[in-house]
């Protein structure tokens, strides 16, 4: 058997793992592989770090390739580990805690280090770049314990950060030293529309700013920023988000030639020594050292060939384009934006539509393209400044985009079906079509996941999900709706929720025992995550038959408060929306001198939260305050926000309060899949912010329009409009048949958004909107299940409440503890 060579990689990020990817590929068995990574992480995808900050995605979820992986491959991966040495006389790679490995080639792939700018108190604590997982994680910690955040530099990378720290609660500023953000990827215009939309959502922006040094605390923190002007803005956080720089300082260390990166030539070699690749930001190809991903996977498959001694392929340099990843602006730009002598543009601004479109051409063909707002067709125009088609015949078409085009042969379908199967998808990882219906149909594809896996498109920066979806559907047709593969609810079980749902209902199985033996459960007893899900099925399907296991809950629930970070917990009672009376608020004010609770705080639901109160306090704090139970702590209606409405508001065309309570004191006691908010604005100008509520109402002059779905989240959803009613009592019957729907058919722990967005709205609209007689028995069903519901506070025996928890027990040592 012939001896295997030794190929030693440096660097463990995307580029150099999709170059052992491609190799694998097509020569599996030509090299023993070794893999240093100064992260203690398997690959990771780094372009998604931003929606991980944002609280859109965990960790785990961008992982690429896994622990597994590697075992799979017999790939040695040493995570943690950063090369300090290589010794190219003796061909040996070696680590900074020791560890060496040999190799007959050698791949470079270190990346790039962000750029810190050489100003006074660089080096307080609170100021980092923002680069990799553990920049990520200090910055989520950082959210939970401090307000103000500072953003310098208002690229890509920096807006993405600031808005993330945003939408974890934080006061965010961003400071940009040029005039218009994004300076490198939009013009003017759309620079300034970008800055709009953002300020609109809660940034704030400081353009044109010089910063002069960071102050710092007596403990060695950052406390603000203070410009060259002499003011100053107060920050926690400060993240250096300016740029980075090829990391050569081991290169350089080894000799190798460096000029903006480790230079190579066109087979990724490095010049100096051919037994050295070199791919990433760390390469330096033709005097351009690239920070995009797509021209980073076409290094890899070119170094790949090479390594597989193909020596087939040459890379000549990439056109590049960008797109923002922030939730909910759409941005796109490519090529020579800027234009200049012997361009022509072609601009179309709606500032108040927010969309802005500029197209460059020079000698007839596209040269560049800058679009905010509508970016549906951002792929095709890359595509002509790519292929460098001529424009005559489609010039005064071209602003409208590709399906307004003549020849593109699909009107009346979808964009993924008037696609030809050359046609590039995914930039990222340069999938065409064809490849991506070639893969759903040999290996039986149905989820974007398993396309994901298979073909790698949409597994980068995620921009072109929505055309793979759209060919997933095109391609599987009813296989695509009908067959989704399933998630099993849990490790205890290969079944899914909508499995265990289904078997209950069918079965009229009332116990865990029962669901548990009938569906061969693998752990006798469940565990952390089907238990409480099981117990909301079993009771939602068959109230007042299956009872509620408060075991089975999670520990919130037991004790009908919210616990604190210091074991304390939270009390909220029940202010009916939102409002309350004089004799309430002095019992509250009294239980709060009694039992020396630290913290009173009204909340974004219009409520009062003692925060504090001792766990053996907690049912004579309930006692005394002698109000509902205001559920703050389960799975379950939460509040009912209201306006004033017509009562006292000028503007108001609603009684939006009395509508409001009348909801609350309707539903107070409804568990459901997740917790459920909703609200009441009195007129249009929607002061109760019912736009993002499970379900909003929203007072207008000739009646109610009811919207669902909303979420105030991490993750913002604006709620879609279910309905228009004229009466009060209409706003009861289809709220109460809509909440009822998703308690019978949403799965645990899934919000409305994600509910509606299973099932469709379509379907809501049928059941809710289109069957009177349908939704007359759904809100029957609801009201039902609530009658009779105890207040766990004051009823605590018919609720199932164990009050021995709250109870001090004395230890021998004669020190009082809580049960």
């Amino acid at each position: 058997m012939k001896k295997k060579m030794k190929l030693v990689m440096v660097g463990n990020g995307m580029a150099g793992v999709r170059t052992l990817e491609e190799l694998l590929k097509i020569e599996p068995e030509l090299y023993d592989i070794t893999v240093f990574g100064a992260e203690p992480h398997p690959n990771y995808n780094r372009i998604l770090l931003s929606p991980v900050l944002a609280g859109e995605q965990t960790v785990d979820e961008i992982i690429l390739n896994s622990w597994e992986w590697y075992a799979e491959h017999n790939i040695t991966l040493h995570a943690g580990k950063k090369v300090v040495e290589v010794d190219r006389v003796r061909r040996i790679v070696r680590a900074e805690d020791g560890t060496e490995a040999h190799y007959d080639r050698l791949l470079m792939c270190t990346g790039s280090n962000p750029f810190m700018l050489p100003v006074p108190g660089k080096d307080l604590k609170g100021v980092i770049a923002y680069r990799d997982i553990a920049d990520t994680d200090y910055m989520i910690e950082t959210a939970r314990t401090h307000k103000n955040a500072v953003v310098i530099g208002g690229g890509l990378l920096g807006l993405e950060a600031a808005n993330g720290l945003m939408l974890r609660g934080m006061n965010v500023t961003v400071v940009h030293v040029m005039p218009w953000l994004m300076e490198r990827q939009l013009d003017d215009v759309a620079g300034k529309l970008l800055q709009k939309s953002l300020e609109d959502r809660g940034l704030h922006f400081m353009i044109g700013a010089h910063t002069q040094e960071l102050v710092g605390n007596e403990e060695g923190r950052v406390q603000a920023i203070r410009f060259k002007d002499g003011t100053e803005v107060a920050a926690d956080l400060v993240v250096m988000a300016v740029g980075i720089r090829p990391n050569v300082e081991l290169a350089q260390k080894m000799r190798l030639h460096c000029d903006r990166g480790i230079v190579v030539n066109d087979t990724m070699q490095t010049v100096t020594d051919a037994r050295i690749y070199s791919v990433g930001e760390c390469a330096a190809h033709r005097g351009v050292a690239y920070g995009l991903v797509a021209p980073l996977f076409e290094q890899a498959k070119v170094a790949a060939n090479h390594l597989a001694h193909f020596g087939i392929g040459r890379y000549s340099g990439s056109l590049t384009s960008t797109k923002l990843k922030v939730t909910g602006i759409d941005l796109f730009s490519a090529g020579d934006f800027m234009g200049g002598e012997g361009c022509e543009e072609i601009v179309m601004s709606d500032p108040f539509g927010g969309v802005y479109k500029k197209l460059v051409i020079k000698d007839d063909k596209l040269v560049g393209a800058c679009l905010y707002g509508d970016t549906v067709d951002g792929s095709w125009y890359f595509k002509l400044l790519r292929d460098g088609r001529s424009l005559q015949d489609i010039r005064d078409k071209l602003m409208f985009g590709e399906s307004n085009i003549g020849d593109t042969g699909h009107e009346g379908h979808s964009k993924a079906a008037g696609m030809p199967d050359e046609a590039e998808v995914c930039g990222c990882n340069g999938v065409s079509k064809g490849a991506i219906c070639k893969a759903i149909k040999e290996k039986g594809l149905f989820t974007l996941d398993e396309v994901k896996k298979h073909t790698k498109a949409s597994a980068s920066c995620g921009s072109c999900t929505g055309l793979v979806e759209q060919i997933l559907m095109f391609t599987a047709g009813g296989d695509y709706s009908a067959a989704p593969k399933k998630k099993a609810l849990c490790g205890c079980t290969d079944h899914s929720h909508q499995d265990v749902r289904d078997a209950i209902r069918k079965e009229h199985w009332l116990t865990h025992a029962e669901v548990w033996r009938g569906m061969g459960w693998r752990t006798p007893d469940g565990c952390a995550s089907c238990r409480p899900a099981i117990n909301y099925y079993l009771i939602s399907n068959w109230p007042k038959e299956a009872k509620d296991d408060p075991q089975s809950r999670f520990i919130n629930e037991r004790s009908h408060a919210n616990i604190q970070k210091d074991g304390t917990y939270s009390v909220v009672p029940r202010m009916w929306g939102g409002h309350t009376t004089a004799d309430e608020l002095r019992r509250i004010a009294d239980a709060v001198d009694k039992y020396q609770i630290p913290t009173v705080k009204v909340t974004g639901g219009q409520r009062i939260d003692l925060l504090g109160v001792k766990k053996e306090d907690l049912e004579n704090v309930w006692k005394d305050i002698g109000m509902p139970s205001g559920f703050a702590y389960a799975k379950s209606l939460r509040t009912v926000k209201t306006c004033v409405g017509s009562e006292w508001c000028r503007f108001g065309t609603q009684d939006s309060t009395q509508m409001g309570k009348d909801l609350e004191r309707a539903l107070w006691a409804m568990y459901a899949p997740h917790k459920v908010k909703l609200a009441v604005s009195g007129c249009p100008r929607n002061c109760a912010e019912a736009g993002i509520k499970d379900v909003g109402v929203i007072g207008v002059d000739s009646g109610w329009e009811l919207y669902v779905g909303g979420n105030g989240g991490i993750k913002t959803d604006v709620a879609q409009f279910l309905v228009k009613v004229k009466t009060s009592e209409e706003v009861m019957a289809h709220a109460g048949a809509f909440l009822q729907l998703y308690r019978e058919e949403g799965w645990y722990l899934e919000r409305t958004v994600h509910y509606i967005g299973r099932v469709g709205l379509d379907y809501v609209k049928k059941r809710i909107v289109e069957d009177a007689p349908g939704r007359a028995a759904l809100w029957e069903r609801l009201q039902f299940a609530l009658d009779g519901e105890p207040d766990p506070w004051f009823e605590s025996a018919q609720a199932s409440v164990d009050v021995r928890q709250f109870t001090p027990l004395a230890p021998a040592g004669g020190t009082t503890h809580a049960a």
